[in-house]
């Protein structure tokens, strides 16, 4: 059992790996080549709790510990790195910062419509010319009566079409810099409206009137996660009520770093199992592939192969649930955050790419999994802080430590 986790952990994964294999392996595939939003499953997922794992049960959650989270994550990933992120973005971005910055007001009004599933919730940060740069922020909210006016837009947003609830960041002081940006909720209808009514979640009317202004811009053609939706989120002369603010003014950078580094740890469990699904991939296909009359298996240029496939993916697992343990016992994570990410993210490429390359021609076509789980894995290095940003983080970490010992 690893150390980290429980037999209740374990019964979760169990329960979540027979979902993944029997809802969600039949129709991957189809639903990467389509780039078809999985509506149907993420019903499943809804009824599972899956989308409020460790949202308190007082706001419509499971009540979960985070270690709990992370399982999930890792499960799905392990299968389709699309479902997961859904459930990822829709928790880590867009369901926390509202749990753990808001009013209860706030939170009473959208926690249980996000921890049923609802409707999926998003994380409007990123911008054409603050991505790293997350301080680089040019959207602006404005002071006027009864709480303030915001225009600008935001890229790369998972949700932007299919969400209704998301939380976005505005410049209300430039001249504060990172201490001058600030959080609001906003919402929009859903742009899928029909399949939301036709699964049964996806869009909620007691929202309504939804915030005029908000609205999805084109949808991306990606590489990976190509059946989790990504588009540009509009916010066009939006009023935002004061009840609507989330957080104090200019506490918005602090409240999204914060989020972003638990975001690493999720994006970290979601490389894992990306990485987990390619190992467990080729192990099978090199007992089962025959070259000479005897397995693949067999060959010593195979079995160290699979040894550095599966230490990659232990150690990939330790920084994550390390990470993920020190979270949920309060204990500084940011540093372990960051590592775990960079790591696992990295390791995911690593192992993918191994895993095409062993299984020769067929792991270049789509009858094999592994071409995909590539694909997916990429973004792993970009997404929520890239490989680079993670290593500037790691050495402030480790240079603050030295100075602080040779003080």
């Amino acid at each position: 059992m690893d150390p980290f986790l429980t037999a209740e952990h374990e019964a979760l994964r169990r329960r979540i790996r027979d979902f993944a294999e029997s809802e969600i392996a039949p129709v991957a595939r189809e639903l990467d080549r389509e780039s078809r939003f999985p509506w149907e499953n993420v019903r499943k997922m809804a009824d599972l709790g899956l989308l409020g794992v460790n949202v308190p049960e007082a706001y419509g959650g499971l009540g979960l510990d985070y270690r709990s989270y992370i399982v999930v994550i890792e499960e799905l990933a392990r299968v389709d790195a699309s479902h997961a992120i859904t459930v990822s973005a829709h928790s880590t971005l867009g369901t926390s910062p509202i749990l753990n910055f808001g009013t209860e007001e706030q939170k009473r009004r959208y926690l249980p419509l996000l921890a049923r599933g609802r409707v999926l919730g998003g994380f409007g940060l990123t911008e054409p010319g603050a991505g790293s740069d997350a301080s680089a922020t040019r959207t602006t909210a404005v002071r006027e009566d009864g709480g303030y006016r915001v225009n600008g837009s935001k890229i790369f947003i998972t949700h932007a079409g299919v969400g209704e609830v998301f939380v976005v960041t505005a410049v209300t002081d430039r001249d504060q810099r990172a201490r001058g940006i600030t959080s609001f909720i906003v919402t929009k209808e859903t742009t899928d409206r029909d399949a939301a009514e036709r699964v049964g979640v996806g869009h909620a009317p007691e929202l309504e009137p939804f915030s005029v202004g908000v609205r999805a811009g084109k949808k991306e053609d990606k590489m990976g996660w190509r059946s989790s939706d990504t588009r540009e989120l509009l916010l066009d002369d939006v009023f935002v009520a004061e009840e609507n603010r989330l957080g104090e003014e200019g506490a918005g950078f602090i409240n999204f770093m914060k989020t972003l580094d638990s975001g690493r740890i999720g994006v970290g469990a979601l490389a894992l199992g990306l990485a987990q699904g390619a190992f467990e991939a080729v192990a099978h296909y090199s007992v089962e592939r025959r070259r000479a009359g005897r397995p693949l298996s067999e060959y010593e240029g195979m079995q160290f192969a699979l040894a550095e496939m599966a230490t990659d993916v232990a150690a990939a697992r330790h920084f994550v649930y390390h990470a993920a343990w020190l979270k949920e016992n309060e204990q500084p994570f940011a540093l372990q955050a960051s590592m775990a990410k960079l790591f696992a993210s990295e390791a995911a490429m690593r192992t993918t790419i191994r895993a095409v390359q062993l299984l020769g021609g067929n792991g270049y076509t789509t009858d094999f999994p592994v071409e995909r789980m590539m694909r997916d894995a990429k973004i792993c290095e970009i997404g929520e802080g890239t490989s680079e940003i993670q290593k500037l983080v790691i050495a402030r970490h480790i240079l603050r430590e030295v100075v602080g010992d040779s003080a």
